[in-house]
């Protein structure tokens, strides 16, 4: 598993409450929404880091 990078990120409030709206609807964390968002806007771009064999 790869390691994860604590890091504080600053959202407005009305996002930071529609992000949190999105994760309760898909039974996932706050992190673990913006963590798939961010997985989903990567791989949308081509810009998926490669995977290590």
């Amino acid at each position: 598993m790869p390691k994860k990078k604590a890091f504080a990120l600053r959202v407005n409030e009305d996002m930071m409450k529609a992000v949190e709206k999105w994760a309760a609807d898909e039974f996932r964390s706050t992190n673990g929404q913006i963590e798939w968002m961010l997985h989903e806007m990567l791989k949308k771009a081509n810009r998926l880091p490669k995977k290590k064999e």
